[in-house]
């Protein structure tokens, strides 16, 4: 059940087909068998962008002379950065239109992206509706709800405190029977709540693990 002040949410997780002239489309088209992995972007003004990359293969000399691509840099393991022009290909006028922006990282295969998106479930249907009224391909893979609130706030409190008092520091700078001290409450309860914490963390960014660890 829902409480007052955690919004009902719909979180999407979506192939979408890149249009010609987005660089990581025609980039991993060129490159079909490469997975290139977008783990940072940052939009900056008048429709250009920033983005720290990984790609399973090589793929610099094409980014490299790719026209929607102002600057290529290589960076350490394997990464490199790119600015990428107006026009280069950012996100999709869809995403843009209805403030919807996906999560990093998120990855691209052979013109397709997976994009995790978050919003309304109004805004939701809006960015299906408006993927089939431009006629983009996509595909829907899943589609869940979610609450706006991650934790409650009674754990959001612990989960500081915890944070701070290092508990989850290797090695652990306070142990349970301290932290539960410290927050005038029994230690059965805090084991509780720490594991309620841990499990919606958890569960919150699986999907961002398994892809940062390929």
């Amino acid at each position: 059940m829902t409480t007052r002040g955690e919004a009902m949410a719909q979180q999407l997780r979506l192939d979408v087909r890149l249009p010609e002239g987005h660089w990581a489309g025609d980039v991993t088209r060129t490159h079909p068998s490469a997975t290139l992995r977008i783990e940072q972007h940052m939009p900056l003004s008048r429709g250009r962008g920033t983005a720290r990359c990984w790609s399973s293969e090589s793929v610099h000399s094409t980014v490299d002379i790719h026209e929607g691509i102002d600057e290529c840099n290589a960076l350490e393991d394997g990464r490199f950065s790119v600015t990428i022009s107006a026009g280069g290909g950012g996100f999709l006028r869809p995403l843009v239109d209805l403030g919807v922006v996906p999560r990093t990282p998120f990855e691209v295969r052979d013109g397709w992206v997976e994009w995790t998106v978050e919003g309304s479930r109004e805004q939701m249907r809006s960015l299906v509706n408006r993927f089939r009224a431009d006629e983009i391909p996509h595909r829907l893979l899943s589609t869940r709800s979610t609450t706006s609130r991650l934790l409650t706030p009674r754990q959001r409190e612990v989960f500081e405190v915890a944070s701070r008092e290092g508990y989850w520091d290797v090695p652990r700078r306070i142990n349970l029977t301290e932290l539960a001290a410290l927050l005038s409450i029994a230690k059965s309860t805090l084991s509780n709540q720490l594991q309620r914490i841990e499990s919606a963390v958890f569960n919150a960014f699986t999907d961002e693990i398994r892809r940062q660890s390929p």
